[in-house]
């Protein structure tokens, strides 16, 4: 049973001491957003179920942003059939021209929000998340525990700082917690990852969740990895059916897949 689950119950609901409740059954997920500690690990862990968007809290500086961990959770995303957002924080401190750049050709939803008392910013993620299930992910010190805390005035969500010699943060959310949004929905905040296995994803699942170039993979080879001399996706793209830079931005996020994070 993972944070996000809905499940049946029988007992004593009222949870007054000495009461006694039994789970019974666990409902069908409509999604499941998974890892693994590695990508040698072959053992699964979800992080939540049934959520309809990913928010990836990426902090513009203090800490500096890493792409890899972005690719990363982009294809844990699309595998898991969940929607991603990226939520780049401390806009004040960093520019984020490149780094939207290089999501763009994606299609990437992005929001951005400064230190301090952000109303705009603010209000445009709360208005994004309004009555979905959403869950925040990123490394230690990147803010997710502070939007929460925003989005969420009672929440009283432990924050930190940034460790000024290694440029990580601590970790000051020990677990995953769903919080009820004012005026519906949910937001669930989950501890600062270190790193995002993906030894559980196919390749052609991440594709398919692209429709301008899902059409292309029936031509490919088996075992076809996307980004190989044979694939059939550079024939899709020449005969006009998606832009290059599509592919170049899938096959780079695909490479994140084997690489460090």
């Amino acid at each position: 049973v993972a944070v996000g689950d809905q499940v049946r119950l029988v007992g004593d609901l009222s949870g007054k001491p000495d009461t006694l409740v039994r789970l019974v059954q666990l409902d069908p997920r409509s999604t499941a957003l998974r890892r693994t500690a590695d990508d040698d690990d072959p053992y699964e862990r979800i992080i939540v179920a049934n959520v309809d968007l990913m928010g990836i809290v990426v902090a513009l500086a203090d800490p500096p942003p890493r792409m890899g961990l972005i690719d990363r959770c982009l294809i844990a995303a699309f595998d898991a059939g969940v929607e991603p957002l990226l939520i780049l924080t401390k806009s004040d401190l960093g520019d984020a021209q490149d780094l939207l750049a290089n999501y763009r050709p994606l299609g990437i939803e992005a929001h951005l929000t400064e230190r301090g008392s952000d109303v705009t910013g603010q209000r445009s993620i709360a208005e994004r998340l309004h009555g979905k299930t959403s869950v925040l992910v990123g490394h230690s010190g990147v803010g997710k525990s502070t939007l929460v805390n925003v989005l969420v005035p009672d929440a009283d969500r432990a924050t930190g700082k940034v460790n000024v010699s290694t440029g990580r943060g601590r970790h000051t959310s020990t677990s995953v917690q769903a919080l009820p949004l004012p005026g519906g929905g949910w937001i669930v905040d989950t501890p600062g990852v270190r790193s995002f296995g993906l030894a559980h994803v196919d390749p052609s699942r991440v594709v398919s969740a692209f429709s301008d170039l899902s059409g292309g993979i029936d031509g490919c080879p088996r075992g076809c990895t996307h980004d190989e001399p044979e694939c059939n996706l550079d024939v899709w793209v020449a005969t006009g059916n998606a832009p290059t830079e599509r592919l170049e931005s899938l096959r780079r996020i695909l490479r994140a897949q084997h690489s460090e994070q």
